[in-house]
């Protein structure tokens, strides 16, 4: 079995290239127009010059911010990319949003409210709309932002490799309960979620 890339992976090294570059550019920057100010102050320079007509100079400040533009593209398209495609054993988990709360239907149609049970180890999808107007579910731990709208449907999925309790938020206004609009994600050991599956009473 070929090993899964978690997109949280994906996506904190896009956050990181893409703030890297930045504070490398400002730093530059800064630094060249602290340069320019001292060395081209009025009291050595009192008449100003005028640069034109440098091809070498513009082809350089056009191709490295090209390739810089062009390479941090690559790295948010490839991280997007691990959002969306989801592997083959991913478990399938419906999910349902309605004022003010979340429904999960699992694969054997057990049903949980504002509360996801899950199992370490296996991708989840989690196939995602909306019974009413539109709402947001917004898992931060594992990065997830996604619209829930009426009458579309659309997906995400995570990776949870190790077990713990994450927060899960409505982040679209959809009325007056909106804040109390909140789930928790437990992650559990695969032994657990099955017997936490065939419990009965829940």
């Amino acid at each position: 079995m070929d090993k899964i890339i978690n997109p949280v992976e994906q996506i904190d090294a896009a956050f990181l290239y893409i703030i890297g570059i930045s504070l490398v550019l400002l730093t530059l920057i800064t630094i060249t127009m602290i340069w320019f100010v001292i060395k081209y102050r009025r009291s050595k320079h009192p008449v100003p010059a005028d640069i034109r007509d440098n091809w070498k100079l513009e082809i350089v400040w056009t191709v490295i911010p090209t390739i810089i533009a062009l390479s941090m593209f690559w790295v948010g398209w490839s991280s997007y990319a691990g959002l969306r495609n989801v592997p083959k054993n991913a478990l399938e988990i419906e999910t349902i949003a309605q004022m003010y709360s979340w429904i999960f239907v699992y694969p054997d149609g057990k049903e949980t409210e504002d509360e996801i049970v899950v199992p370490t180890g296996r991708p989840i999808r989690l196939n995602i709309t909306s019974d009413d107007v539109i709402h947001g579910l917004f898992i931060p731990a594992f990065r997830i932002k996604v619209d829930a709208v009426p009458g579309v449907n659309t997906y995400a999925w995570f990776y949870p490799e190790k077990p713990g309790r994450f927060f899960v938020q409505c982040t679209e206004f959809c009325g007056v309960g909106h804040a109390d609009m909140t789930a928790i994600l437990r992650v559990v050991p695969p032994e657990e979620f099955q017997k936490w599956l065939e419990q009965e009473e829940y």
